[in-house]
């Protein structure tokens, strides 16, 4: 299992946070564990295997947020 954690900007509220769970439960299908802060300005998952991030980025993007980083840990 891998723990991923995604720096966004722009999320500013409660709905902001869900519709980021909703957009990485939708691109990466294994996720688990999917939560969000807008106060920290992230989004954290567990997966099966290591997620793109070239493909988070732009599933941040397309979502209307700006992807900061993102960290991966063998869990």
């Amino acid at each position: 299992m891998v723990e991923h954690t995604v720096h966004i900007d722009g999320m500013m509220c409660g709905m902001c946070e869900a519709h980021m769970n909703d957009t990485i439960r939708r691109v990466i299908p294994d996720a688990k564990k999917v939560k969000s802060s807008h106060k920290k300005g992230i989004t954290t998952f567990v997966s099966e295997s290591a997620a793109s991030e070239e493909f988070i980025k732009n599933a941040v993007a397309d979502t209307g947020y700006t992807f900061v980083s993102m960290e991966t840990k063998e869990k």
